[in-house]
């Protein structure tokens, strides 16, 4: 994933940014799987722990590539608005030059 830092945004604080939550869970998540791998994965609610095919079922099939391809979009969004931003900011600069040139010759 190609999530952007969330170091001093002006926007809003790391915390407020629900795909930044998504995103570490997803590294905890495969975190916790690598380091449990071949381990039954116990949960809070249940006695019986998930096995090797419900674990093969987040990681592969439902819940890991749910959450990648949910991140993924968020990137391409991300992108369109940024290159959104981007333009608009260079449209803002080139019509502040041209009413400074229109000025100077004016004045001249």
């Amino acid at each position: 994933m190609a999530m952007l830092s969330a170091a001093a945004s002006p926007f809003c604080r790391p915390e407020e940014d629900p795909f930044l939550l998504l995103e570490s869970s997803l590294k905890a998540i495969e975190r916790i799987l690598l380091l449990r791998r071949g381990l039954p994965l116990r949960r809070t609610w249940i006695e019986q722990p998930y096995g090797e095919e419900e674990i093969t079922l987040l990681e592969e099939e439902e819940v890991i590539p749910a959450i990648q391809q949910c991140l993924a979009r968020v990137d391409e969004l991300d992108g369109r608005l940024l290159a959104q931003q981007e333009l608009l900011q260079r449209c803002r600069l080139e019509a502040d030059r041209e009413a400074l040139a229109e000025l100077r010759l004016q004045m001249a």
